[in-house]
This record gives C-alpha cells, sequence and structure tokens, in this order.
C-alpha cells in the first residue's frame, strides 16, 4: 500500500489574529459604548457622522481601535486571496506581514499627505472631516470583510467566485461611501473640481494600484 503525503496547515496565527480583532471590538465597545452603538447604525442613521464629525477628531481613540481592526482584516483578506491564486505550498506568516506592513505604511502616508495638503490649503477642518467620513465607512466595512474570511478560514473553502463576489461588495461598499461623502461635500468640490480630480486619482486610485503590484511582486 502507497503511502500518501498529507500535508496539514495549521491556522494557529490566523486564529490570534481573529482573536486580536475581536478584542479590539470588544474594547471599542466598552469604552466607548454610545459612540460604537451610533457607528453600527451607520447605514440606517446618519447621526454617527453628522454629530461626531462636527468634533473634528479623526483619529479618537475609538476611530483608532477599529483602524486596527480595518488594517487587520483587509490584510487577512488579501492573504487569502494570494494563498488561494498563488497557491502556497505552506502557510507563510511572513507573506501576511508584507501584506500588513505594505496596506500599513500605505494607509499612514495617504492620512499623512493629506493632512499636509488640508495645512497647505488652509482646509484643515474639512480635510479632517473628510478623513473622519472616509474612515468612518471603510471600518464599517472591514467588520463585513473580517466576517468574510472567518468564514473562508473555518467554514468555506476560498474559491475564485467567493473571493470575487467579496471583493465586487468590498468595492461597491467603498465607492458608494465615497459617493455619499462626495454629495455631502458637494458645495466644495464643485467649486475645485479640478483639484479633486488630481486628489482621487493621485491619493485613492494610484496608492492602491501600488499595494497590488507589490503584494504580486
Amino acid at each position: 500500500m502507497q503511502a500518501i503525503e498529507r500535508i496539514s496547515q495549521h491556522q494557529d496565527w490566523i486564529t490570534v489574529i481573529f482573536l486580536l480583532c475581536l478584542i479590539l471590538l470588544v474594547l471599542a465597545r466598552i469604552g466607548f459604548t454610545q459612540r460604537f452603538e451610533e457607528f453600527i447604525n451607520l447605514l440606517n442613521s446618519g447621526k454617527f457622522i453628522s454629530f461626531k464629525g462636527k468634533e473634528n477628531k479623526a483619529f479618537h481613540p475609538f476611530n483608532i481601535l477599529l483602524l486596527s481592526v480595518q488594517v487587520l482584516a483587509v490584510s487577512i483578506f488579501l492573504y487569502i486571496a494570494y494563498d488561494y491564486f498563488y497557491e502556497l505550498k505552506e502557510e507563510n506568516w511572513i507573506i501576511f506581514i508584507r501584506i500588513f506592513t505594505a496596506f500599513t505604511c500605505l494607509l499612514l502616508f495617504k492620512a499623512l499627505l493629506e493632512k499636509i495638503i488640508g495645512n497647505i490649503f488652509e482646509i484643515d477642518e474639512q480635510m479632517d472631516y473628510y478623513i473622519f467620513q472616509k474612515l468612518s465607512y471603510r471600518n464599517f466595512i472591514a467588520i463585513f470583510l473580517l466576517a468574510a474570511s472567518l468564514f473562508l478560514i473555518y467554514t468555506l473553502p476560498p474559491t475564485a467566485l467567493i473571493l470575487g463576489i467579496i471583493g465586487g461588495i468590498v468595492l461597491l461598499a467603498n465607492a458608494l461611501g465615497m459617493f455619499l461623502i462626495f454629495r455631502r461635500n458637494q458645495n466644495v468640490l464643485s467649486a475645485n473640481w479640478f483639484y479633486f480630480i488630481l486628489y482621487l486619482c493621485a491619493l485613492e486610485i494610484a496608492p492602491y494600484i501600488i499595494l497590488y503590484k507589490l503584494i504580486i511582486n
């Protein structure tokens, strides 16, 4: 009887990351109860954006906690997609660290550049409000992405169709969020549409193309 090699992949480090995400969510829930409840109802009510946005605290501790969840959730999903399409022979947590590092650096660089732009053009208040809105919508989307990644790891084996559907939902949700932000600020954008197009291409499209190139290479 011929022996058949069995490759067993350990998910311990991924389990730790999921646990860390849940801990961060619990901390956000316990530490900022009212803010968390308003955030969860983001789709049903604009109260969170309208009232919390006026504080001009884009990097409030609550947002930092959820931003950490966002970075981890996106990195896990990108790792799952990378593992599926490039067929890693064994789990490679180093690939995850590279994805996590690249995505984190991308977000920090974009935030720093946006703050610099706001300071140069003396629109710090408007820029902080824009960053807050964008961060809120993407943090909300990240929770869905985290749940989807949980199913892909422990329940449903990833396929190109499933990954495509999840990725498409995330892109559509992100586009919808940006549309709502732009509609909410259309008076400012209509007066500076040329600069807005430059910003959209330079900071909302090009960085993710660069991230994609870094990951596949």
